[in-house]
């Protein structure tokens, strides 16, 4: 199979390393720093570096990049793709972007199916990227009512080969609502937290739970911007949520109401214990 990334950053990166390990597919490549495509050719993460015209050489092209870049590149080069081929992205929203090019692509006999790698980093760029970032984490595909089935079966084929443990199947609504969640409210939480007046004087009092929480506070705010922007609704009921869980936990330490706050914090450990459960 010939594969084409485009954008060889954390994500690409790091496909582009595990393809090149796991499997015997070629691997073509497309990124405008040539710093960049250098690089890979040097640690031979990559075959050969095309041009956007001759994406139409690729069976499956991966779009790595931002999710207005994304959005913008696949509808640019839309009718360079090989007609029948699959286009895929690995952006952290999916019903914005899906709605927004698989239209297009459709149009052109071009398969589109959304797709979000469940693995990275607090850093970004091609230096980061490893052939390993993969493993043990899921592959998430959003398929709508227009995508053949051959073609999830095809890219999920492709991830397991790739080295993921674990393919999930969700529409492009559910993931945005569980991923506000299980990733954007996180990085909304931590980004608030290490902003306490009491961080500078936290060396030598803090440990395991202080790194845990503000490690993802160290972002890359301009992707992370627009991703919150776009699944707005979702992100915001879960901040919705979360302010009134802090309420109550507030409102009981005010009031020193031993009972009521014992009972918030068995009900956390209980629900943990459940979700450590249906995770095994």
């Amino acid at each position: 199979m010939k594969i084409g990334i485009v954008g060889l950053g954390l994500i690409g990166g790091s496909l582009a390393k595990s393809i090149k390990k796991n499997t015997n597919h070629i691997c073509y490549a497309i990124d405008i720093n040539k710093a960049t495509i250098a690089g890979a050719f040097a640690q031979e993460s990559i075959d050969e570096e095309i041009t956007p015209q001759q994406l139409n050489r690729c069976d499956v092209v991966m779009i790595c990049l931002y999710p207005q870049q994304t959005i913008d590149f696949i509808l640019e080069n839309k009718n360079n793709f090989k007609k029948g081929g699959i286009v895929i992205d690995t952006c952290g929203v999916k019903a914005h972007i899906v709605s927004s090019v698989e239209p297009e692509l459709k149009n052109s006999g071009i398969n589109f199916l959304g797709c979000h790698p469940m693995a990275g980093r607090e850093f970004s760029g091609f230096a980061y990227a490893v052939d390993n970032l993969f493993d043990k984490a899921s592959f998430i595909m959003t398929p709508t009512d227009d995508t053949p089935i051959s073609v999830v079966k095809d890219i999920s084929n492709l991830a397991y080969e790739i080295g993921f443990a674990k393919c999930v199947v969700s529409s492009p609504e559910e993931h945005d609502q569980i991923i506000a969640f299980t990733s954007q409210l996180a990085h909304v939480v931590s980004s608030a937290y290490i902003k306490s007046p009491s961080l500078l004087k936290q060396s030598g009092f803090s440990a395991g739970s202080f790194k845990d929480l503000t490690r993802v506070a160290k972002l890359n705010e301009d992707m992370w911007t627009t991703l919150f922007m776009m699944n707005k609704d979702s992100l915001l009921s879960e901040i919705d949520h979360i302010i009134k869980c802090l309420q109550d936990y507030r409102d009981a330490i005010a009031s020193e109401d031993y009972i009521h706050l014992h009972d918030l914090l068995k009900e956390g450990r209980e629900l943990k214990e459940i979700s450590n459960q249906q995770n095994k």
